[in-house]
């Protein structure tokens, strides 16, 4: 955003809380600001959030995970430069003793529906995140609208949705590198589904739109996704991985490492 011209450049960086929450921002940004001398300031938000920060010049860039809204924010004139950066995957996790005898379904719309139909606890999000969103759609895939007091609409982040879903013995649909890294720190509840292509998270940056919002600081916007979807900084998201199990929580994902990487 505007800073003064004495202070150092700062960068508003509207994002996800699976980035925050996952440890990836706290591993990748030092090294932004030493190469650049640009502070980033990081909202994690859910991407609904986020995308409203965008719509309303709060942000200067966005780091975010539904690609249908993001494009709709993009025809709306609010952001450019959309770029692939990385993806990872949704999972469902829940109690070792699966009440709904979901363990081992490839489809996530058949092991909803089976946690509907046994009115197992589920923890939603609730909160218009991009996992909000995704949950949303494995709903109507199956044609459930979920209600009733099995399902638990939270209005927090993935961690605080972690912590309760262990707390309640309930499913829940996680992104896999917010899952594992609680998993480094003695997470109980194991995935019990995973590997359906509908579970596919990929993240996109992009900048919010200086002709729709002058205020924003579009130089140092485009300097930060040039330097994120950088094969430099894509070989840092590779090398990011789960401290136990050596997995890598995000998998890079830009033109230009897909171009390196065949």
């Amino acid at each position: 955003m505007v800073h003064n011209e004495a202070s150092p450049p700062r960068l508003i960086l509207a994002t996800t809380t699976s980035t925050y929450d996952s440890g990836l921002l706290d591993y990748l940004l030092p090294a932004f600001k030493e190469e650049t001398g640009i502070q980033v300031g990081v909202v994690a938000v859910g991407t609904g959030q986020a995308l409203e920060m965008g719509r309303n010049g709060d942000a200067d860039v966005l780091l975010v995970h539904a690609p249908a809204q993001e494009e709709a924010f993009v025809a709306e004139g609010h952001g450019v430069d959309r770029r692939a950066v990385m993806y990872n995957d949704f999972v469902i996790v829940g109690p070792e003793e699966d009440p709904a005898g979901i363990v081992g379904t490839a489809n996530a719309a058949a092991a909803f529906a089976r946690i509907a139909e046994a009115r197992a606890p589920f923890v939603s999000r609730g909160d218009d995140s991009g996992t909000h969103m995704k949950e949303k759609a494995v709903w109507e895939a199956v044609g459930v609208v979920p209600e009733g007091e099995w399902y638990i609409s939270a209005g927090q982040g993935m961690g605080g949705v972690l912590t309760m879903a262990e707390e309640l013995g309930a499913y829940t649909l996680t992104d896999r590198g917010t899952y594992l890294s609680r998993m480094a720190e003695g997470y109980s509840l194991p995935i019990l589904v995973e590997g359906d292509p509908l579970l596919f998270n990929p993240y996109h940056v992009m900048a919010v739109n200086p002709e729709t919002h002058p205020g924003v600081d579009y130089a140092a916007a485009r300097r930060f996704i040039e330097w994120l979807t950088s094969l430099e900084t894509q070989a840092r998201i590779a090398a990011f991985t789960h401290a136990g199990t050596g997995h890598p929580l995000f998998t890079p994902n830009s033109e230009a490492w897909r171009a390196a990487n065949p």
